[in-house]
């Protein structure tokens, strides 16, 4: 499986991409396949401040409830409403439309931490 390039990602199976300071995370579409059908998702307050790979939320699908941890440390400046009310966007387009929130990064430097595409690929090659 491939991930796509522009990305990093974390060991719990989260994505980030970053515009300058502002990081996007969504869960990755490995994840999403594992939950099955995502049918609760909650998310953070705006405002909220998160160290890095803390727990900031939680996907509740027909087969379990799953924490999200967030792959970058910063404060939450956004959420993706769309999910919240449709939650099987996650499902549909984890890379996509499904993203859940938007951070303004804390520290760059913890980009070092997260996984390349490669590193991820192999990392779900030995699950």
């Amino acid at each position: 499986m491939s991930q796509p390039a522009n990305l990093l990602y974390s060991k719990d199976h989260e994505w980030v991409a970053f515009e300058d300071e502002i990081a996007t995370v969504g869960i990755t579409d490995y994840a999403q396949s594992s939950l099955g059908d995502i049918v609760y998702v909650e998310l953070p307050r705006v405002g909220t401040k998160i160290d890095q790979f803390g727990n900031i939320g939680v996907v509740e699908s027909v087969k379990a409830v799953s924490e999200i941890f967030t792959p970058i440390g910063g404060e939450v400046i956004e959420v993706n409403k769309a999910v919240e009310e449709e939650p099987a966007l996650v499902n549909r387009e984890p890379f996509g439309a499904g993203w859940l929130y938007k951070l303004k990064v804390a520290d760059g430097a913890q980009r070092e931490k997260l996984l390349s595409p490669q590193a991820y690929d192999e990392l779900v090659a030995s699950q």
